[in-house]
């Protein structure tokens, strides 16, 4: 029987890209054992809150047998403590007396090639040219990326067909599902559109207060606008407000609350976030406001979709905060033009 470890630790928005190696595999061999090393605080991306990370697989879990989850960051500002190294050790240790046969890294770096080491695995299998360069020296398995997609890359290191847009991905949280439903019956409008003025990093920004005019024209069509919002964003959405009369409501809570919350969503505005990808594997019709990072390769896959960019935006992977010309120069206009275009649909 098959036993396969996945190694993605993070980002919120790499994990959702990455979910479909899972579902893809699950298809394939639905016997096999898949597990999953994931960072703590992304966690709920596959198991809903107070689901056992040991359980079978069920709505609240659907795509992984077990979770192993580290802190690779308290690991890096305790190099040295003897609880890193106890904690490294005893994932070590789980790892490799689980005898997986595959393991894939998908990450792409030192730190989640070393984990997928440590299982002395017969196959490690990783991109033939990862993201850190010397990651793939610890794989015995090297994998050219296939495809112009990041979804279509990643499930490329299992040699399988990508899953179909149906297939479920994303816990059900069925406490965060009956808080919502109970919040979305107080809205002003029932439909509603999850906007994202956050991003990774700066270059990413559409400004705040072109948010605010698109949720005053959203309002005009019965669309309440509900902002989600990062930590430390409360000044971003305050611009927002600032431009939107009022029509905008706050959404801050759990990954378990947005997921709910994206679930019942009509539409999603927004930049390359983690939140687009999760409104992508919902299939929640997408207004991707994209600049220096290509849509081809990181904008809507599963979603109805309009990718508004200049023509003269330039691709960069380079987290930078200077403001990106070319996304500065999309209008509120265009982006609610783009959503009425959908929600006709």
């Amino acid at each position: 029987m098959e036993k396969i470890l996945i190694v993605r630790l993070s980002a919120m928005g790499d994990i959702l890209n990455s979910l479909p190696v899972a579902a893809a595999l699950q298809a394939a061999h639905p016997d096999a054992t898949i597990d999953w090393v994931i960072e703590e605080r992304w966690q709920e991306l596959l198991c809903a809150r107070g689901t056992s990370p040991d359980v079978h697989r069920s709505p609240q879990k659907p795509l992984v047998n077990n979770i192993y989850t580290v802190n690779t960051r308290a690991w890096r500002d305790s190099p040295f403590s003897s609880g890193t190294r106890n904690q490294i050790l005893a994932l070590r240790r789980t790892i490799r007396e689980k005898q997986y046969t595959t393991v894939i890294d998908v990450q792409g770096a030192i730190r989640s090639a070393v984990i997928a080491k440590f299982s002395r695995a017969p196959r490690i299998v990783g991109f033939e040219k990862p993201r850190e360069p010397q990651a793939k020296y610890l794989y015995n398995k090297r994998v050219p990326a296939q495809g112009v997609h990041i979804i279509e890359q990643n499930v490329s290191l299992a040699a399988l067909p990508v899953p179909s847009r149906e297939t479920e991905m994303l816990p059900r949280d069925y406490a965060a599902e009956c808080r919502c439903e109970a919040e979305v019956k107080n809205l002003a409008h029932p439909r509603f559109a999850i906007l994202n003025p956050g991003a990774g990093w700066g270059a990413k920004e559409w400004p705040a207060e072109r948010y605010g005019e698109v949720a005053r024209e959203l309002a005009k069509e019965g669309i309440t606008s509900i902002l989600n919002l990062g930590p430390n964003e409360d000044a971003l959405a305050a611009r927002v407000e600032s431009t939107s009369n009022n029509s905008t409501v706050r959404l801050s809570g759990s990954i378990s609350d947005l997921i709910a919350w994206m679930r019942r969503a009509s539409l999603f505005i927004g930049g390359d976030t983690g939140p687009m990808h999760m409104a992508n594997l919902l299939g929640v019709p997408v207004v991707a406001i994209f600049g220096p990072t290509n849509p081809a390769r990181n904008g809507p896959f599963y979603s109805p979709f309009v990718v508004l960019r200049h023509e003269d935006s330039q691709t960069s992977y380079s987290h930078h905060d200077r403001a990106h010309e070319g996304l500065m120069s999309i209008n509120s206009d265009e982006v609610v033009t783009a959503a009425r275009t959908l929600l006709s649909k």
